[in-house]
């Protein structure tokens, strides 16, 4: 992000994805990014816990006991997305709402909006950051409009509509575990306060980025149709998302779901396009800071964390003990990142807390919005947005969101209390 002001995406090609991990870069050791650093650097900080006995055995083996279900979720839903962004469905269907548009940036918004909201329900947040943001900033330079307002859309509903699906966010897999919840019934708890945070959210990008004082123009110019390179590896892809969706609602495990969508790709892409399976494809960064990340955490929370938050959270059952744990969980993710402030919060809420415990999770899930690290999926689009030559001002780019956290916290919680 550059304090110079927004500027629209630039004009060249957009760097090709490596098809690996969320904003990986390809390449030998000297070539490693910043956040690849950080994900070596912190599962090298859990083993040393681990070998000088700061986290005991046992509760190690109960941490990786726990956390490979999702490791499994993670590792093939990157795949599958990866790969339906190289068979162009994310590219044509952003295309194609650009074109039913017909010129309207109301219409647009509203377009964008559901696309960035469905993507991250449907396929993850990190699939949104990593994916979406440069067909999002693509479709800027196609259409000849600002890039800034198509990036704050992608990354603010990266994060504010991650609470429907337990796939939607790696926080709400752990909080449906905790609280026994299916898919289904999850979603009949959180449907309504995902409704109230995506409205709260659309509010905030129409009047700080989309309204016409902010835009600069009344109409764009419709962009022509674009059609797949490859239809037959289009349409496997687009099938494999919505079987992976299907098979999640009906109640199959979250990982064997990704699992199978990712070999119904696999194999559409071994007999059409055998070139692009590659072992970049694995999400090896994500995977290993997630494994680092629970094992530090494990750690920190025997020698102090878990105190501090309990502290912070309290265990009250009822309105005043749910506001508390979706304000901690907010301001922490801010402070910190989303998961290790979900982690910590868990951990000290009560088990039968049920309600204070989605609470916390609306916290951490909608109020990452004011630091760029408050997410992993911010983190994401920070780097995809630098790519592309797009500047989002800092500072507006934090005031902006922090008012949104603390407006969208408020208001989801108390939609959550409303209905449970």
């Amino acid at each position: 992000m550059d304090p110079d002001g927004p500027s629209p995406a630039a004009s060249h090609s957009p760097p090709t994805s490596s098809g690996g991990p969320p904003g990986s870069r390809p390449g030998w050791l000297g070539r490693l990014g910043v956040l690849d650093w950080i994900s070596i650097g912190l599962l090298a900080v859990g083993l040393i816990c681990l070998l000088t006995g700061l986290l005991p055995v046992p509760e190690a083996d109960d941490t990786m006991t726990r956390i490979m279900p999702i490791l499994l979720f993670l590792g093939t839903i990157v795949i599958v997305a990866e790969l339906t962004a190289t068979a162009g469905v994310f590219d044509v269907i952003a295309g194609r709402l650009a074109s039913v548009a017909r010129g309207s940036y109301l219409a647009l918004f509203l377009l964008c909006v559901l696309f960035a909201s469905v993507t991250t329900i449907a396929l993850n947040l990190d699939t949104t950051a990593v994916l979406l943001t440069p067909v999002m900033l693509a479709l800027a330079v196609r259409l000849g409009i600002p890039a800034v307002p198509l990036a704050m859309t992608t990354v603010w509903l990266a994060n504010t509509a991650s609470l429907l699906l337990p796939v939607s966010n790696l926080t709400n897999i752990l909080a449906a575990n905790r609280v026994r919840l299916e898919p289904v019934p999850f979603a009949g708890r959180m449907w309504l306060p995902q409704l109230v945070a995506i409205a709260v959210t659309m509010a905030a990008l129409w009047f700080w980025y989309w309204r016409r004082g902010q835009r600069g123009a009344d109409r764009f110019e419709p962009p022509a149709p674009q059609a797949p390179a490859d239809l037959v590896l289009y349409r496997t892809a687009f099938a494999a998302c919505l079987l992976f969706v299907a098979g999640i609602l009906l109640g199959v495990e979250i990982g064997l779901a990704s699992a199978i969508a990712a070999g119904i790709v696999i194999v559409g892409f071994a007999v059409r396009a055998r070139e692009r399976l590659t072992l970049a494809l694995v999400p090896w960064r994500l995977l290993i800071f997630v494994t680092g990340l629970f094992l530090v955490l494990r750690t920190v929370g025997r020698y102090g964390l878990n105190d501090l938050v309990g502290a912070l959270i309290g265990t009250d059952p009822g309105t005043t003990g749910a506001f508390r744990a979706g304000a901690t969980g907010a301001v922490l993710s801010n402070v910190v990142n989303n998961l290790p402030a979900y982690v910590a919060g868990e951990a000290v809420v009560p088990f039968a807390n049920h309600t204070q415990l989605l609470a916390l999770l609306i916290g951490t899930n909608v109020g990452p919005l004011a630091t760029p690290w408050a997410s992993l999926a911010t983190l994401i689009w920070y780097e995809r947005c630098a790519a592309y030559g797009v500047r989002v001002p800092l500072g507006k780019f934090m005031a902006t969101g922090l008012v949104l956290a603390i407006c969208c916290t408020a208001a989801t919680v108390g939609t959550l209390l409303l209905v449970s």
